[in-house]
């Protein structure tokens, strides 16, 4: 009974926040429940090692493109052992002084959703969705995987 109730408040409120951490410094004050964490600073080995010890249900971090060429593969790897996807992509016009979340609207699940029971493929899904809504194709894919598929 649990569950089914689960999967239709899953389903219904099915927007998804990533807490935009912009400094090492907030690493510290995070909820330790927190899922999903957009990285706008460079982070250290010790910085990844502290964001997970932090938030022990963190399940995708997501850094810009051009960090993620840079991160070392030991931070890259750690995260993997951990069961943490690392995802690449921004938060384009994400204002952190009016809110410490970016929201992806439900509306964005449901097209995704609407994109997949019409019979589209997942890359076809991917490339009109980072269209309508500039999100990266990683942090879509993630989307699908977690919420369209499961």
């Amino acid at each position: 009974m649990i569950t089914i109730i689960y999967k239709y408040f899953k389903s219904i409120g099915s927007c998804m926040k990533l807490r935009v951490v912009s400094s090492k410094n907030e690493i510290t004050d995070l909820n330790r429940n927190e899922q999903v964490v957009h990285l706008a600073f460079r982070a250290s080995n010790m910085d990844v090692m502290n964001l997970v010890q932090t938030c022990p249900r963190l399940r995708a971090v997501q850094i810009p493109p051009s960090y993620h060429e840079t991160m070392s593969k030991a931070a890259q790897q750690f995260l993997e052992i951990q069961g943490v996807e690392l995802l690449r992509g921004d938060v384009w016009g994400h204002r952190k002084d009016i809110d410490e979340y970016y929201t992806i609207s439900d509306k964005v699940v449901g097209r995704i959703s609407n994109l997949m029971s019409e019979g589209c493929s997942v890359d076809e899904t991917v490339k009109r969705v980072q269209r309508e809504t500039k999100l990266s194709e990683d942090l879509i894919r993630y989307i699908l995987k977690e919420q369209v598929m499961t």
